[in-house]
C-alpha cells in the first residue's frame, strides 16, 4: 500500500512474483496463494488475522523463532483479531477470488504516465469523501441498479487487486471501495493523510464513466458546491 501511495505522488512502481515479499500483498496482487507462505503456512495464517499464536499450541512453539518479525511480532502472539477465530479465516481466504495472473510483473503507475498501446487493467482513484461520494453516484449513473458499486472486507491490497481484477471478468463489473482496512490506513497516512479511501474500477467502467461526465451531477448543484470547499 505504500507502493501505491508511491506511485499516486507520481512514480512508477513493479512488483516481481519471485520477490514480492509481504504475503497479503503478493495475494492482493495476483500472484496467487500466498498465505501459505506466512510463518505456521495457513494455518498460522489464520491464527494471526483473528486471535493469535499465543492461542495455537503449534504457535506457541513458533513464537520465540518470530521475534525477529519487529513489528509484527505483536500481532503475531496476540492476533490481529479481525476475524472471531481461525475457523472464520479459513472461509474468509477460501472465499477470497485468488488469481495469479500470467504476467511476471504488477505495474503501479499514474494515467498519465500510460503509453500507447498499453491498457490497464483497474483504474484506482484515491478520493476524499465527497469525492468518494460523487464517484459512486457516477459508477450508477448510467446504469441499472442500486448495488454497481461494493465494498468487501479485506486487506487492502485486496480491494485495489483481486476483488477488483474479479470484476474485470464478471458480466456486470462493479466498482470496488477500499482502504477500509486499518493496517492500509496506517500504512498509507503520512503519504496521504487520514480522509482518503481508494475507488477501483476495471478499465471498462473508467471509460464509461468518463463518457458520462457529460451532462452528469459533475457539471450542477451540489456537487459544485462541495467543489468549492474542496478547492480551497
Amino acid at each position: 500500500m505504500e507502493m501505491l501511495a508511491t506511485a499516486a505522488m507520481g512514480e512508477t512502481v513493479v512488483f516481481d512474483r519471485r520477490t514480492a515479499g509481504c504475503p497479503g500483498g503478493a495475494t492482493g496482487l495476483g500472484f496467487g496463494n500466498r498465505y501459505e507462505k506466512f510463518p505456521g503456512g495457513l494455518e498460522g495464517f489464520c491464527c494471526f488475522l483473528s486471535v493469535g499464536f499465543e492461542q495455537w499450541d503449534k504457535g506457541r512453539g513458533l513464537v520465540r523463532k518470530l521475534e525477529s518479525e519487529g513489528s509484527r511480532f505483536e500481532k503475531i502472539v496476540h492476533g490481529e483479531r479481525y476475524k472471531k477465530s481461525p475457523e472464520l479465516v479459513k472461509k474468509f481466504v477460501e472465499q477470497l477470488p485468488m488469481i495469479a495472473v500470467s504476467n511476471e510483473y504488477v505495474v503501479f503507475k499514474p494515467l498519465s504516465k500510460v503509453e500507447a498501446g498499453e491498457e490497464p487493467v483497474v483504474i484506482v482513484f484515491i478520493v476524499n469523501p465527497h469525492q468518494l461520494s460523487a464517484l459512486i453516484v457516477l459508477a450508477n449513473y448510467g446504469r441499472d441498479g442500486h448495488d454497481n458499486v461494493i465494498a468487501p472486507m479485506g486487506a487492502g491490497c485486496h480491494q485495489i487487486g483481486i476483488f477488483a481484477y474479479r470484476e474485470a471478468r464478471s458480466e456486470k463489473p462493479r466498482a470496488v471501495i477500499g482502504l477500509t482496512d486499518l493496517d492500509a490506513r496506517l500504512n498509507v497516512r503520512s503519504h496521504l493523510g487520514d480522509s482518503v479511501f481508494t475507488f477501483t474500477v476495471p478499465y471498462g467502467i473508467f471509460v464509461e464513466m468518463e463518457g458520462n461526465m457529460e451532462g452528469s451531477l459533475l457539471e450542477v448543484g451540489t456537487w459544485l458546491e462541495l467543489r468549492k470547499h474542496l478547492d480551497t
